[in-house]
């Protein structure tokens, strides 16, 4: 995500239209970094296995490129439509927090790669984005199926979170979960490996026969991500793959009617304070 976040602040450098708030230029820029995205991301995961990166096949769709640059090879049609239903369901989700880190980016009359800059810084974080690797990591942690009640149940003994569960808006089910739990069962039936999928379900059932807090769209989503072949420590740029697209047509939202977003605080400090000379002190 670092690296993405770099990639994607240089990719300004590259545009002479960067500066521009113009409806039309921003439309160009959100077409060309939705396009750009999958091409950073797989360059730079090729360029760590030590192997050169693939230029993009212009008869490929969307997701099969995706998967080509990444692997080297054309994509089984099952592979490419389970990665495309991936980016189309994490497109857009309101005003989540990078979505609204980019909002206030531009409503400063600031320009698009700048948003998406801060967009990405945001979803790196485990609150947000990268909570489907953390979700993956635990998976691989626990390692079979056997081990997956005592190993929630100590997290939950000592009040630490399992990944990939709860959500400030969806109380009693993530639809883009049960998405994902299906194309996740379809991915494992296929590859002849129920092994990850059998974790998955008793993870989560733990979790609602103790709490009653359904998975999220991470939990499920994480697996289809390790199916398809992406590192875990990429999973959440694959994320960023998907949103850039909704982020994108945030901030044409945005500066088509802009106002600073400038939230108000209430101080609630001590009061009658008094400067303190640096001598005093």
């Amino acid at each position: 995500m670092a690296v993405l976040r770099t990639l994607a602040s240089m990719l300004s450098l590259f545009d002479s239209e960067a500066d521009s708030r113009d409806l039309e230029a921003n439309r160009r820029k959100a077409v060309k970094l939705t396009a750009q995205f999958p091409t950073l991301i797989a360059a730079f995961h090729r360029y760590r296995k030590g192997e050169e990166p693939i230029a993009p096949d212009l008869k490929l769709s969307h997701a099969e490129n995706f998967l080509y640059m990444m692997h080297g090879k054309k994509p089984e049609a099952e592979m490419a439509k389970a990665l495309d239903a991936y980016l189309i369901l994490l497109a857009d989700h309101g005003l989540n927090a990078s979505t609204f880190a980019a909002r206030v980016t531009v409503a400063t009359e600031s320009d698009m790669y700048s948003g998406i800059t801060s967009a990405i810084g945001t979803l790196k974080g485990d609150l947000h984005g990268s909570a489907n690797q953390r979700a993956m990591e635990m998976i691989l942690e626990i390692n079979t199926p056997d081990r997956a009640v005592a190993y929630v149940e100590d997290l939950l003994a000592h009040k630490k979170k399992v990944m990939g569960f709860g959500h400030r808006i969806y109380k009693k089910q993530d639809p883009r979960a049960t998405a994902f739990r299906a194309i996740a069962e379809r991915m494992c039936e296929k590859a002849g490996d129920k092994h990850w999928m059998e974790i998955s379900n008793r993870v989560e059932k733990v979790m609602w026969d103790r709490k009653q807090i359904p998975c999220n769209v991470d939990f499920f989503s994480a697996s289809v991500l390790y199916l398809l072949g992406f590192p875990v420590d990429f999973f959440t740029t694959v994320f960023a793959a998907s949103r850039i697209s909704g982020w994108t047509a945030h901030v044409i939202e945005q500066l088509s009617d802009n106002r600073l977003i400038r939230p108000s605080a209430v101080y609630t400090g001590p009061k009658d304070q008094h400067y303190v000379p640096m001598s005093r002190r």
